[in-house]
């Protein structure tokens, strides 16, 4: 298996960069291979624009739709972006690694999934959930919290980590297509201690060595709700 593991955090002592090694390490032992995306390392631009791409389709007016699919379908993307997705195209496993921020991800991370996922190659009108094009990848997110356990149930003050984590888990990784993992999720990290640190750690790796036992999170089928006929996949401009 090759996965591809894209870390946002800004911090290279973080306990986040002790979980990015433990994914390492941990995947590695199992014989995979791993790919690294430090998105702060790289210093990953997050915004999208005509910087995307080196040269224009429509130099009047940008829709990044239109313009992605054509710098794909002719080979002018930024060398970067290009990079990055040949990167996530390889994968059979996809990694985000982040720290819960404003009850999101990072810009830079939100950014990366904004310039890589490129439309027609990624996903389209009619390539969505099952008929999605990263159909047969699997995707995990792994996340850490400032604040504890209990804050994040359903009846808890920052509400249900899962409905949280719906925009990224439903409505990027199920969206294109990919199974989607139960989140790993790293509680109260600046409040713990060092032991409950390790525990973490070492939950982390048993996670990581049990992927198969896993049980995927149900997602929509696009067949249950619309009726588009595969084919003449055109972006709509928005």
């Amino acid at each position: 298996m090759e996965a591809l593991l894209v870390y946002a955090h800004p911090e290279p002592q973080s306990f986040n960069a002790a979980m990015r090694d433990i994914a390492i390490e941990t995947l590695q032992a199992q014989g995979h291979k791993v790919e690294v995306s430090d998105l702060y390392a790289m210093n990953f631009d997050p915004v999208a624009g005509r910087d995307d791409f080196t040269e224009s389709l429509n130099p009047q007016v940008l829709n990044l739709s239109l313009e992605q699919r054509h710098a794909a379908a002719h080979g002018t993307l930024n060398a970067v972006i290009a990079q990055q997705l040949d990167a996530l195209q390889r994968a059979d496993l996809l990694v985000l690694q982040f720290p819960l921020w404003w009850f999101g991800m990072p810009a830079i991370l939100k950014g990366w999934i904004d310039r890589v996922f490129l439309s027609g190659v990624v996903y389209g009108r009619s390539a969505q959930f099952e008929r999605g094009k990263l159909r047969g990848k699997r995707a995990l997110v792994c996340v850490t919290t400032g604040a504890p356990e209990a804050s994040f149930q359903t009846d808890g003050i920052n509400g249900d980590m899962n409905t949280l984590l719906m925009p990224l888990l439903r409505g990027v990784l199920g969206f294109t297509g990919m199974t989607v993992l139960p989140p790993f999720i790293g509680f109260g990290v600046p409040y713990i201690g060092p032991e409950q640190r390790t525990q973490m750690l070492q939950a982390y790796a048993h996670y990581l060595q049990h992927l198969d036992q896993l049980t995927p999170l149900p997602m929509p089928k696009l067949a249950d709700h619309l009726d588009i006929p595969t084919g003449n996949d055109r972006p709509r401009a928005h």
